[in-house]
């Protein structure tokens, strides 16, 4: 009892970090990019156009390069997005 316990808050514990890990620009897809606040179908495209142009992205701050991106959707945005390689 005390071990299938254990396990299901091991569980738990994994799903509500990855529910909070922040997203990867260089790799989310379309519909990961529209679940952020403030992106919707036209700016998730952009951020892949401007993405596969370019190349992946090396910090966070250059969404700001993306057209539609501006200051304030960025900073709305920052603590929920990474670039980490994996």
């Amino acid at each position: 009892m005390l071990k299938s316990l254990f396990m299901a808050l091991t569980i738990l514990l994994f799903t509500v970090a990855a529910a909070w890990a922040a997203l990867n620009i260089n790799t989310a897809d379309q519909k990961q990019l529209q679940a952020l606040a403030g992106v919707g179908p036209a700016k998730a495209a952009a951020i892949i156009e401007y993405r596969t142009a370019n190349g992946p992205f090396k910090s966070v701050d250059d969404l700001a390069k993306v057209k539609g991106i501006g200051a304030k959707t960025l900073d709305s945005l920052r603590d929920e997005l990474t670039v980490a390689d994996k």
